[in-house]
């Protein structure tokens, strides 16, 4: 879908972007972005490899904490040493360098619509959905507590918007609903208003098990065919500094022993969780990642798994979390080369602290935007809607990180240098002191030449102020609403609709008031 562009000259004035009618909303097309450029290297071989040795020291002299007797037997079964009075675990070097040896380096995610597998690793570049914000917030209606009726308008946006690839674990958590069993009614929102991908809950064994079957039914397979063709991610977190809690430990053992794989990632907040130095917090994070990783091995060697960073820092004023900082942009950078050092699937975050849509929340994303593919990442996650440090999903602020990350796959794209791009004959068309506008060359590629915003607005300011003089906010208020109504439902088909409604009934009736 591509909007008309127009070649009229300043005196006339651009024309508005409302003047294009009814045309849907310019966006680039779904894809497997590739980042073309090499990683940019912020850490030395031997820092990273300081790094590497700390995490080490950690892993075989501190340990770490689990709440997991499984865990436990796991890991005393390979020789490690386990306390089991303080539930503490330590490893050697060796188990490490084991378990990497059969970790893939790259996999494929496949949703319900096969046209648009994940394919995760490597130089792709993939952007998710905001995840787990307790309340919502627009400029209509305002800050409210998560429900599910905004749940399912943030599933129809990811949908509609080209640029977000996957949909995160539980967009806003409906609050209305029984916390028990509220999964089984994401994962159907999931599933019925999107064709994506998505990450499931793993909140223990019954969570991840629930959308394991889901997307199984919801793809015509059995779980046993989705072991080989994963269907799901989830998020395995850390409870810095260095415990791993029972329900976690659950979660990942079941994902991975169903082959689908799963994101270890730490909360390393500098100042709080890790020591307040960078170094310190990264070799905590890469010690935490790597006990993960080896566990997803341990359990089924060769699953599928991603090392996952999210370190930024706190305000020493105040203590609360601060993101899209300069010491967030520098972690995401350095994270993604011990990722590369490890063979391993890269995810971080871009994430900000703004309490509102203003332009601390822009240039907080867009700075960590840039460490993320810069570092890069493979799956940048909460990458669009997330506001107030992750308290908040936010509508306009959706459409914000749209139109960041569009503008970040139009960089990524890579650059024709033929003949014909280089342009020498047009250049010798064009007599000194004149123009191009009216050149063939010019004609031939006006459609496409340059990006298309979706929120920017270029018109001049005469033309700004007769269309209303609507800053970005306003039009990014527009914008979602517009995307709602232009939403298409993917079709899904009548049997398999059936199958997943008897499986929630069922599922609710056997969970009852207990945890799943």
């Amino acid at each position: 879908m591509s909007a008309r562009r127009t070649t009229e000259g300043r005196g006339g004035g651009r024309r508005n972007r409302a003047g294009r009618g009814d045309a849907p909303i310019a966006q680039l097309s779904w894809q497997n972005l590739q980042n073309p450029y090499a990683p940019m290297e912020l850490a030395t071989p031997e820092q990273i490899e300081a790094i590497h040795a700390t995490s080490l020291r950690i892993l075989s002299e501190l340990g770490i904490r689990v709440l997991s007797t499984r865990v436990m037997d796991l890991f005393e079964a390979t020789g490690a040493k386990v306390d089991r009075d303080e539930g503490v675990v330590r490893m050697d070097a060796e188990l490490v360098d084991a378990s990497l040896q059969t970790v893939p380096s790259s996999f494929t995610l496949t949703g319900r619509n096969p046209d648009k597998k994940l394919v995760i690793g490597g130089r792709n570049t993939a952007f998710g959905l905001v995840a787990g914000p307790p309340n919502v917030h627009d400029q209509i209606n305002g800050r409210r507590p998560g429900n599910m009726e905004d749940y399912e308008n943030f599933i129809r946006l990811a949908h509609h918007f080209n640029a977000i690839n996957i949909i995160g674990n539980q967009v806003t958590a409906p609050m209305e609903m029984p916390a028990n069993s509220r999964h089984l009614d994401t994962y159907h929102a999931n599933l019925r208003l999107s064709d994506l991908s998505f990450h499931c809950t793993a909140i223990g064994e019954g969570r991840a098990m629930d959308g394991i079957n889901m997307m199984a039914i919801a793809r015509g397979i059995s779980t046993e065919e989705m072991a080989k063709e994963p269907g799901l991610i989830t998020i395995i977190s850390v409870n810095s500094p260095r415990l791993l809690d029972g329900e976690m430990a659950d979660g990942l053992i079941a994902m991975a022993e169903h082959g689908q794989p799963v994101s270890i990632t730490p909360f390393t907040l500098m100042g709080a969780m890790t020591p307040v130095t960078l170094p310190a917090a990264l070799a905590q994070q890469n010690a935490e990642a790597l006990f993960g990783v080896v566990l997803t091995q341990l359990v089924n060697p060769g699953a599928p798994v991603m090392y996952g960073a999210f370190t930024s820092n706190v305000d020493m004023k105040s203590g609360a979390p601060a993101f899209g900082t300069p010491e967030n942009t520098k972690a995401n950078l350095i994270a993604g080369q011990l990722a590369r050092r490890y063979k391993l699937p890269y995810r971080t975050s871009n994430a900000n602290a703004s309490n509102a849509v203003d332009l601390q929340a822009a240039y907080e994303t867009s700075m960590a935007t840039w460490g993320a593919v810069m570092g890069g990442a493979n799956m940048i996650y909460h990458a669009a809607g997330w506001l107030e440090g992750g308290l908040t999903a936010s509508y306009e602020k959706l459409v914000l990180d749209v139109e960041i990350i569009q503008n970040m796959m139009e960089l990524l794209k890579p650059i024709d240098f033929s003949e014909d791009e280089l342009g020498f004959d047009a250049i010798a068309d064009v007599p000194t002191g004149g123009h191009f506008f009216g050149t063939s060359h010019t004609l031939d590629r006006y459609e496409t030449a340059f990006y298309k915003p979706i929120l920017s607005d270029w018109t001049n300011y005469e033309a700004w102020q007769a269309a209303g003089a609507k800053d970005a906010l306003t039009r990014a208020t527009e914008t979602w609403q517009r995307a709602l109504k232009e939403y298409k439902e993917p079709v899904l088909e009548a049997a398999v609709a059936e199958e997943l409604n008897a499986y929630i009934a069922r599922r609710k009736e056997e969970i009852g008031t207990d945890e799943p």
